[in-house]
């Protein structure tokens, strides 16, 4: 159910205790269901009162959770957004409108300074010779970087259980390989929920979705979803891969 409370109403229901941060100390199975029937925006709240050092990672597809966290809750956490160098211009677009919108604390790492260089140091269309290579040159190495030059101790995803079969038993909370915690408010909203959301208040969206295209990543690699398909059918199309290396 998407949640219209005023973000003071958040701020004063604590679903758990306020203690110092420490992840190697949380109980990630009872905070997951505390957390199950939470909105997603009291979950946001626990973690900007409780974390010092959170961020957002976006692709900015969907905007919903930029906009409870700088809108509603007022929380100016950093976002990290990973240009790969080879996103849709729509993508690039969305990026700049959010920024201004809400004067985003927005961080933007990529492998190279430009395609061109890209390009001069592992070759073109890499994406066809090695995908994993591809991702974890323009996805997993500069989100590390991010996470690791920003001090990073949490941060938020926009993953919902229903986009894919592989996602669908997915925490909220959840313990990434490096120890750092992985924040999933969205995980029990549905697609439905995510565009309620968006159009009651008005929030920003990539337009490749009113042409198509569900879930957005690089343009040689995501192609429009046709009607019954999944959600994130259109990426990696003929192949047997689900995910970019980001959530492993």
């Amino acid at each position: 159910m998407v949640s219209c409370l005023e973000a003071q109403s958040y701020t004063t229901r604590p679903l758990v205790n306020q203690v110092k941060f420490d992840p190697d100390q949380l109980d990630l199975s009872e905070m997951n269901r505390r957390f199950e029937s939470a909105t997603p925006q009291e979950i946001l709240a626990w973690a900007v009162a409780t974390i010092p050092n959170l961020a957002q990672m976006t692709s900015f597809s969907m905007g919903a959770l930029t906009h409870m966290l700088y809108h509603e809750l007022q929380a100016r956490v950093p976002v990290i957004f990973l240009d790969t160098l080879h996103l849709f211009p729509e993508t690039l677009e969305t990026a700049q409108k959010a920024k201004g919108l809400y004067n985003l604390d927005l961080h933007v790492y990529q492998a190279a300074p430009n395609r061109e260089h890209f390009i001069g140091n592992y070759g073109d269309r890499l994406w066809e010779k090695d995908v994993v290579r591809f991702h974890e040159l323009t996805k997993v190495q500069p989100m590390e970087r991010a996470l690791n030059e920003l001090n990073i101790q949490a941060w938020i995803t926009g993953r919902r259980r229903d986009q894919s079969t592989n996602r669908q038993h997915m925490p909220i909370l959840e313990r990434a390989t490096d120890g750092r915690i992985k924040i999933n408010p969205l995980a029990n909203w549905t697609h439905k929920d995510i565009w309620r959301y968006t159009f009651t208040h008005g929030v920003f969206y990539n337009p490749l979705h009113d042409q198509g295209y569900t879930s957005i990543g690089d343009q040689p690699l995501t192609t429009q979803v046709q009607v019954g398909e999944d959600e994130r059918a259109g990426r990696w199309r003929g192949s047997v891969k689900t995910e970019c290396g980001i959530h492993r």
